[in-house]
């Protein structure tokens, strides 16, 4: 498998659409003021996720998983204007600096942001969607997948992020490390369960596309 290095990927994002105002801005201010900026999804990963809203069309999406706010923003302005986007995040020190990037990117009628931990929002969540993408607690994968799959229309997709967990999939266990446990768990889960038809892509840190038949 081709080695991704600097220069390569530099290209790659060369030869990709441009990344917009507000959303570099965000990136900036993300790695300037965030612990562990690389959570953040990116250009590239931004860039396929706007793509697929335009191929998949969807007009409810679930996030489960906001950070500072990139992914979703990404695909705000990628769907159509009668689309919402409900995303959650744990963590409610992020709360401000997300609106305000929702604010500059214009998208307060399309993106709405939960606070509190997904598996209590979820439940309460009377939608149906036809995207979910969950880049959240890695050692909750699978309670989230099987939430997601009543509320997920048929020919709906799910997108999962870090499923390759930088190789540790393929290596010893340690039995302490409950989050590549957990990315075992939801890989193993995807690809038994007979709703779904899958592929895992090595894109950044692994991509799982699930689609319910």
């Amino acid at each position: 498998m081709l080695e991704i290095n600097k220069d390569l990927e530099e290209y790659i994002e060369n030869h990709s659409q441009a990344e917009s105002d507000v959303l570099k801005e965000l990136d900036r201010e993300t790695h300037l003021r965030m612990l562990r900026p690389r959570m953040l999804s990116g250009h590239i990963q931004g860039t396929l996720l706007k793509m697929l809203c335009k191929m998949i069309k969807p007009k409810r999406i679930l996030e489960i998983g906001t950070y500072t706010g990139y992914s979703a923003i990404s695909m705000g302005l990628a769907v159509d204007d009668n689309c919402i986007i409900d995303t959650i995040e744990f963590n409610d020190e992020l709360e401000d600096f997300i609106l305000k990037f929702v604010h500059k990117a214009q998208l307060e009628d399309k993106i709405r942001l939960h606070i509190g931990p997904a598996l209590e929002i979820i439940p309460d969540l009377n939608e149906k969607y036809d995207m979910v993408f969950i880049d959240a607690d890695k050692r909750e994968y699978t309670k989230y997948a099987k939430l997601i799959l009543p509320k997920l229309n048929s020919d709906g997709y799910i997108l999962a992020d870090d499923v390759l967990w930088d190789g540790k999939v393929i290596e010893e266990i340690d039995e302490k490390d409950l989050q590549t446990k957990g990315i075992l768990e939801f890989n193993k889960f995807i690809q038994e369960n007979t709703e779904l038809e899958n592929i895992l892509l090595p894109i950044r840190h692994g991509l799982m596309i699930a689609r319910k038949i």
